[in-house]
């Protein structure tokens, strides 16, 4: 069965962000099943829009600032 948006449901999404990326911490719910953490990253391009990007690895100033945005998702999932 492909992947339908329609049945994925966002329970909860925060971000940080700085003059040059912002990271994403969301919780989401595929038909009705597990809730599952995200972690996305967007960097801002020429034109000051953000664009997707891959996550990888994250620095420690990265981690610090979205730790308590994970800590409040953690809670949204049971």
């Amino acid at each position: 069965m492909p992947y339908d948006r329609s049945l994925d449901e966002s329970l909860f999404s925060k971000s940080w962000e700085d003059e040059n990326e912002r990271l994403t911490v969301s919780v989401f719910s595929y038909n009705g099943g597990t809730k599952k953490l995200q972690i996305s990253r967007e960097n801002r391009d020429a034109q000051g829009e953000f664009r997707f990007a891959k996550l990888g690895r994250l620095q420690k100033d990265e981690v610090v600032q979205i730790l308590p945005l994970i800590q409040e998702a953690v809670t949204k999932m049971d």
